[in-house]
């Protein structure tokens, strides 16, 4: 019996009794980190692991906009913005982008709901997979190449929090919906809306540093973002997938840049 099995009483949510372990599970899945540290144990964590998806997030943007920002001397924003999307997409191991060509594929097609589970669960992409693809990242290449200097910076750190935030309140809103096992079904457990809390109150705080006019911007992205796709992924599927999570972090990625390039252009 592991510790886990053994704490499953306490009224505390897992990731807080274990903050170590359920970090680096969603570290182990969010990322390309190479972690070997309890490896074996991760999946007694993935439902805790929701928890800290939105830290990932923020740990991401800092990283690439360091990187992004050593940059700013010596390249133009059109090069930047390149280099930022392939570290965003990078820095995943392209997990979300999947996720998002899978929905495509399925969500576009006039299809059962049954079919249209098949068709996300198959590996290989369609037509409207590649579609959504090349459409998001031509939407964030257009928004982030318009941006420069700080703005750009705090658009790159806002843009992955975001992301992985959409991910936990779209599983706070809709059930999964395969039947039997997935690994989507994994990360699923009754303290997903204490997280969805959790995240919103960080994702406020972060974005209060970008002023009132460009957070309130972000934050109704996040929201409409989130809200709009969910009641479409009800209507299609009665619920979320994995490949569903994966798409709403990308197209939230990519209306917050929308929203950034809209409160800079504002008078």
């Amino acid at each position: 019996m592991t510790e886990l099995q053994k704490d499953r009483r306490s009224w505390l949510p897992v990731a807080l009794r274990f903050p170590l372990a359920s970090f680096l599970a969603a570290l182990r899945f969010l990322t390309i980190v190479p972690l070997a540290w309890r490896c074996e144990q991760d999946g007694h964590f993935f439902a805790a692991s929701v928890a800290w998806f939105p830290v990932i997030g923020l740990l991401i943007g800092l990283t690439v906009s360091a990187l992004i920002s050593s940059l700013i001397p010596f390249f133009p924003p059109p090069v930047l913005a390149v280099a930022a999307i392939v570290l965003l997409a990078g820095i995943s191991g392209c997990l979300h982008l999947d996720g998002l060509a899978d929905s495509g594929d399925g969500l576009l097609s006039a299809r059962s709901r049954e079919r249209i589970l098949e068709i996300m669960r198959d590996s290989r992409s369609g037509a409207m997979g590649v579609i959504a693809i090349v459409v998001v990242l031509l939407g964030k290449y257009a928004t982030l190449s318009s941006l420069e200097g700080s703005t750009l910076i705090f658009t790159l750190i806002t843009m992955p929090l975001a992301g992985r935030s959409a991910i936990v309140l779209t599983m706070a809103l809709l059930p999964y919906a395969r039947d039997g096992e997935g690994l989507g079904r994994l990360f699923y457990s009754p303290s997903s809306r204490w997280a969805a809390l959790w995240t919103l109150a960080l994702l406020a705080a972060v974005l209060a540093w970008g002023g009132w006019r460009m957070s309130l911007a972000v934050f109704v992205a996040v929201l409409t973002t989130v809200l709009l796709f969910s009641l479409w992924c009800r209507n299609k599927i009665g619920g979320a997938t994995g490949d569903t999570l994966g798409a709403v972090c990308e197209l939230t990625e990519l209306m917050v840049a929308v929203a950034m390039t809209f409160g800079i252009n504002t008078p």
